[in-house]
């Protein structure tokens, strides 16, 4: 019996060991309207979409993130009277990961045999600790003329990282979305990859 619950501390240690931490790639889907000569030059506008707080500090993160590749791109991201408008939408929520277990299940069985009491005492041990919750989110912009009368592009990147990945954080996450998304920019149309 000592020799058992010597195995069931051993277990409760272990059991504690953190989940390691995982990260998905980002899921990218773009679509490219009827006048995409346009896109990558002159002055874009970023604005929030309907409902989203501007002001926040999240939001402040993606909207870095997106004037950065857009620059890069070619434009030049003005505060008001852009040509053009990139719309920027977020969704961020925690994935259900399942039932969880404890770290040790223990059970203890009756039978009959020729050797020993016919007692036996088994021990399971699950190594891989509690998991972790999942963050998934969802960038998407959209461009389109400053009047409204063209919308030549718009994308989305999603991912998914465990809460204790460096990519749970939004300024972490920010960048690397906004990077997958205008990846080879515009893209192919209707077309989905994934970006490591």
């Amino acid at each position: 019996m000592k020799h058992a619950l010597a195995i069931l501390a051993t277990a409760a240690l272990l059991g504690g060991c953190a989940t390691p931490a995982w990260v998905s790639p980002v899921e990218v889907t773009r679509f490219t309207g009827e006048a995409p000569t346009y896109l990558g030059q002159g002055t874009i506008q970023i604005v929030a979409t309907p409902g989203l707080d501007a002001q926040s500090i999240e939001y402040g993160l993606y909207e870095d993130a997106v004037r950065r590749e857009l620059e890069g791109l070619g434009y030049r991201v003005v505060m008001i009277n852009g040509s053009q408008v990139a719309q920027v939408a977020l969704d961020q929520y925690v994935v259900d990961t399942g039932p969880r277990r404890g770290p040790v299940d223990v059970g203890v069985g009756g039978s009959t045999g020729s050797y020993g009491s016919g007692v036996g005492l088994g021990i399971g041990f699950n190594l891989g600790g509690q998991p972790a919750e999942r963050i998934a989110r969802e960038l998407s912009v959209s461009i389109r003329a400053a009047d409204g009368t063209q919308n030549p592009w718009e994308g989305r990147a999603a991912m998914t990282a465990t809460a204790n990945s460096d990519y749970a954080a939004d300024a972490a996450a920010a960048p690397r979305m906004a990077d997958a998304l205008f990846a080879g920019f515009p893209g192919e149309s209707g077309e989905t990859i994934e970006v490591e």
